[in-house]
């Protein structure tokens, strides 16, 4: 954001009463931890939005909100998107309020109802924030197993396997790899 942009305030202390008031009228069904407070926790700013976690007796849910308006795209109610983090992306579902206004969320925890208590609920919001923005946590493309076995145990000299496996070590042409000719008819040769 240059300092020419209008910075909204952070929008935390909205959050937390719009959700309280819900909060309320929750008190008592099965899915909601009452050990567990409304609080927005480590919002700041990222990429010209708010982002933090909202806490809630009922979720923990990463939450994006505007910080400069220029910059907002709002999503329709159950649209979805994804945002790119050091740790890998992740998608928000947009949302909408009458008290707090355009909001995205991206769910980490629904229901609460494994956390003891609200400090702990706290703790793993917070990390969970930082965590995103930790490369470390990104997953790993999935890599072929290896194949410590002798190569003459596992390769075979002949039939459909052998056929196929030079097919694979084969020159490639561009034509055929624009046209997926990498198969193989019964005779070992490109189709």
């Amino acid at each position: 954001m240059s300092e020419a942009t209008t910075r909204l305030p952070d929008p935390g202390a909205r959050l937390a009463a719009a959700f309280r008031v819900v909060a309320a009228r929750m008190q008592g069904l099965a899915f909601v931890n009452p050990a567990i407070d409304v609080e927005a926790v480590a919002f700041a700013p990222w990429e010209a939005h708010w982002l933090g976690v909202m806490l809630t007796p009922w979720f923990m849910n990463l939450v994006l909100m505007p910080c400069d308006p220029a910059w907002w795209q709002p999503l329709a109610p159950g649209a979805k998107r994804r945002y790119r983090f050091p740790a890998g992306d992740y998608e928000f579902v947009g949302a909408r309020d009458e008290a707090i206004g355009d909001y995205q969320v991206c769910s980490l925890f629904s229901p609460l109802l494994e956390f003891a208590d609200h400090e702990t609920a706290r703790q793993v919001a917070t990390l969970a924030r930082a965590a995103l923005f930790d490369s470390a946590n990104a997953d790993v493309a999935n890599l072929p197993a290896a194949n410590l076995s002798p190569a003459s145990a596992v390769e075979p000299r002949s039939g459909p396997i052998a056929r196929l496996q030079e097919t694979l070590e084969a020159p490639l042409s561009r034509k055929d790899l624009l046209h997926g000719r990498v198969a193989t008819d019964d005779h070992g040769h490109r189709r």
